[in-house]
Formats: C-alpha cells, sequence, structure tokens
C-alpha cells in the first residue's frame, strides 16, 4: 500500500547540524510552545516520550538518553513519558498532538509493524525523523535436545511440515515474526503460500519464549541475542544463526543467517522521532541535541554495558532507511497474511 510522505518534513541532511549551528552563531531561536524552551544553543530541556511501558527496550533507551543528556549537560532536563500500547502506536498518536517541538520520541522496528497491523491512523511518515541510534541482532534459537542442528534443518521441514513446525516469538507483527517470515521467503516460499505455511506462536516477552521452549512445546524461537544469550551459555538453548550482518560479539560461534545459507539480514532498530509540525530550525537543532549525546565516552559505555550495537545516522540517511524499511516491513506482514 503505497502512502504519501511530506518530503519538507523528512527531507534533512548534513547541512541541518550546520544549521543548528548557524542559528547558535546569529542568536536566532525558534519559540517552543510547550515544556521545553530554548536558547541561542539550542532548547535548553527536551522531552521524551516512550511508547511502551517502563522496563523493556524502549523505555531503557529513553531513560539511557535521559541520563547521557542531563549528566553531560547537553541540556538541563529531559523528562520521561511512558505511553504504552499497540506496539507504540498509542504513543504515536499522542506524538501527533505534541505541542513543545522539542520532543524526541523513540520509536524502532516494531512500530513499523504495529502501525500496519493495527492500521494506525498515524505513521511514521507524519513524523519528522531525526536519527536511529541502535541495533539488536535477533537469533533463531531450538531446545537443547531439538533434532534440527542447522538453521537450514529447521526451514527445511518448515517448508515440508508447514504448521506442524511452530515458531515463538514476540508480538505479531514484530522483528522475529517478521524475520521467520523472510526466512521463508528466501526458502522459496511464495508469498501467497507464506501464511499457511507458518505456524508463528507470538508471546509477551523473551520470558515467555524460553518457558515454551525448554518446556518443548514449540519447535523453536525468535528474539533478541540479549534474550537468549544466558540459556546459550547454559547449554538449555542452542544458537542455530543470527540476523545480523556480522557475527554477534554475545555468539562468536554462531553463524549468521547469511552464512546459514538464506539472504537475510534483520537488526531490530531503534531511534527517535519528533512532531511532524516543527521548523526546519528546530529540527536541525534536535539533531544537533542527539549528535552531540551519540558524541560522549558516557553514551558509548552504555551501549557496551547493554550489549547495544552502535547504529547512528541522522538526516537524509535515517529518511532513507526508514523508507525502506517501511517498504519492506509491509511487504513482508502482507506474505504472512497480516495486512
Amino acid at each position: 500500500m503505497a502512502h504519501s510522505r511530506n518530503r519538507r518534513r523528512w527531507g534533512i541532511g548534513a547541512t541541518a547540524i550546520t544549521a543548528a549551528a548557524a542559528l547558535a552563531l546569529t542568536g536566532c531561536s525558534a519559540e517552543a510552545s510547550g515544556a521545553g524552551g530554548d536558547s541561542a544553543d539550542g532548547p535548553s530541556s527536551v522531552d521524551i516520550i516512550v511508547p511502551a511501558d517502563p522496563g523493556g527496550g524502549w523505555d531503557q533507551t529513553g531513560r539511557t538518553m535521559q541520563q547521557v543528556l542531563t549528566s553531560e549537560k547537553i541540556v538541563s532536563d529531559a523528562p520521561v513519558t511512558n505511553i504504552g500500547g499497540a506496539g507504540g502506536t498509542v504513543g504515536l498518536a499522542s506524538l501527533a498532538t505534541e505541542k513543545n517541538p522539542y520532543t524526541l520520541f523513540v520509536t524502532g522496528l516494531v512500530m513499523v509493524g504495529a502501525v500496519e497491523t493495527n492500521e494506525s491512523a498515524t505513521r511514521i511518515e507524519d513524523t519528522t525523523p531525526i536519527a536511529k541510534l541502535t541495533e539488536e541482532a535477533l537469533v533463531v534459537v531450538v531446545p537443547a535436545d531439538s533434532k534440527y542442528q542447522t538453521l537450514e534443518d529447521l526451514v527445511e521441514d518448515v517448508v515440508k511440515n508447514k504448521k506442524d513446525v511452530t515458531i515463538t516469538g514476540g508480538s505479531a507483527g514484530g522483528a522475529d515474526h517478521i524475520l521467520a517470515g523472510q526466512l521463508l521467503a528466501a526458502a522459496g516460499v511464495a508469498p501467497e503460500d507464506t501464511n499457511s505455511t507458518l505456524n508463528y506462536i507470538a508471546n509477551s516477552g523473551g520470558g515467555e519464549a524460553v518457558t515454551m521452549l525448554l518446556g518443548n512445546n514449540v519447535s523453536a524461537g525468535i528474539s533478541g541475542v540479549a534474550e537468549f544469550s544466558e540459556h546459550i551459555e547454559s547449554g538449555s538453548l542452542r544458537a542455530l544463526a543470527v540476523s545480523s550482518p556480522e557475527r554477534s560479539e554475545l555468539l562468536p560461534d554462531t553463524p549468521t543467517i547469511t552464512e546459514a545459507g538464506y539472504d537475510v539480514e534483520l537488526t531490530n532498530w531503534r531511534g527517535v522521532l519528533a512532531p511532524g509540525d516543527i521548523s526546519d530550525d528546530e529540527r536541525a537543532e534536535l539533531i544537533d541535541v542527539v549528535t552531540q549525546m551519540y558524541e560522549t565516552d558516557v553514551w558509548k559505555d552504555e551501549l557496551e554495558k547493554k550489549g547495544w550495537e552502535d547504529a547512528f545516522m541522522a538526516g537524509d540517511e535515517f529518511d532513507d532507511f526508514i523508507t525502506s524499511d517501511i517498504e519492506s516491513v509491509t511487504e513482508t506482514l502482507t506474505n504472512i497474511g497480516l495486512i
């Protein structure tokens, strides 16, 4: 399904940061209509919206941003508000009416799928992309005593026996579900046959998936590397392949999906958006704020501590990435019968 896009909102390149610097030199500034005031050097504070309940990956991202932005004095204040529900689309709807232009909204791959599956009236295309921050590889696992020794063993059995083979992962339409669909496509399953082939059992998180796998209630599972790494190291689960372009540092002996013979790469990325109606100057200032955060040693230490991959990109590069991701996810969700 094609969707129109306000290119004035989305097209922003490296000149944005230069523009922010020029604003500082000339003393020009836009007036914030919300809580986040500004100065000649950019916003003195920013609001951070996390479109999920506390504790998950989006919340960790938002609160890590808050910590770094304030401790490094990039802004004086960065309050976090949690607005959970419907794969982030409840929070996304709130962004459409946000009055403070200096608002950073945490987003990621899960939301791209949720917008489609929930038929969200507010879309990511209605916002202003600021920057991509991190990526996390997914891993395909099986119980330790599984008959599947390789990813090829698993995929071939799915193709042959279809819904007799069960795969568990996160929410329907999320990153794990998308990866399962892409694996079948890479194995040659026609789009019209994907829904009748894939038996995907959605769960509320990695903990529930582990319980199902350890109880041999499902054939295989997909989740973030960090979710399964402890159980892989203990030997209770066996990793078949990771979805990143390179092998994971947490699982160096596990091949990538490409190495396993399937031309599929997928990472669960996270980044930040801003309201769709902000000015070019406000957009440039937000990119500058996030870039300053990214360049700190404290942010880099947090990436290593949390096992997040550095995936920073801003401006036109992030614009192009999201455009491509929406197209890819929409195609996969159509193939697996969710839209």
